[in-house]
């Protein structure tokens, strides 16, 4: 099972293992305070991409697809994360305010739809 949560939301057990899917660290969060199992900078937006959203809802259709696009160079990641997720929950933690427009939300449903395995097509 794969949930998100904001890393400002306080740690519980349910959360299984807590893996961060930012690229950069959450500001005025400690390490400590994080309880992170893991950090996957690799899984989250490049530099550019990230930019360029900004968090804009009117942008989150296209940062959705292009985010996803960029997954598909990260196959082997992917399915070490759902096989993580099936010995047990994993909770993708991330900072951005809104989760329902966050890139944690485009990485679980990658993973739910059970994309992991795709190969990316030949160029």
């Amino acid at each position: 099972m794969i949930r998100i949560k904001r890393v400002y939301e306080p740690p519980s057990p349910e959360d299984g293992t807590r893996i961060l899917v930012d690229r950069l660290w959450p500001r005025g969060v400690s390490r400590e305070a994080a309880h992170l199992d893991a950090w996957r900078k690799e899984l989250s937006p490049s530099d550019g991409l990230r930019k360029w959203y900004a968090h804009d809802p009117a942008k989150f259709a296209r940062f959705r697809e292009r985010y996803l696009k960029e997954l598909d160079e990260h196959v082997d990641l992917l399915s070490q994360l759902t096989a993580e997720a099936r010995r047990g929950r994993v909770t993708l933690v991330f900072a951005a305010k809104e989760p329902e427009r966050s890139n944690a939300a485009v990485l679980k449903e990658r993973l739910d739809r059970g994309k992991a395995s795709r190969r990316p097509a030949a160029r």
